[in-house]
């Protein structure tokens, strides 16, 4: 089964946030922890849902596996 980061809403666009970019403090969907302000990390954007867009960590980005397809 596809999920929300592997395909279900088109390519997720992943852009980097900058520390000095970082103003709000946002929680990370892959391990759930505090995401502080001024801490840089990967905002990700499914193309067919930007209101999913959520901030991740960049090794709990990195780190995750996606479903295998088919």
């Amino acid at each position: 089964m596809t999920g929300i980061w592997d395909g279900l809403y088109g390519p997720v666009e992943v852009r980097r946030v900058q520390p000095y970019e970082a103003n709000k403090q946002y929680v990370c969907p892959g391990c759930g922890r505090d995401i502080p302000v001024g801490m840089g990390h990967y905002v990700c954007v499914p193309s067919e849902a930007t209101d999913l867009r959520r901030h991740w960590h960049y090794a709990c980005w990195d780190r995750r596996v996606p479903n295998a397809p088919g």
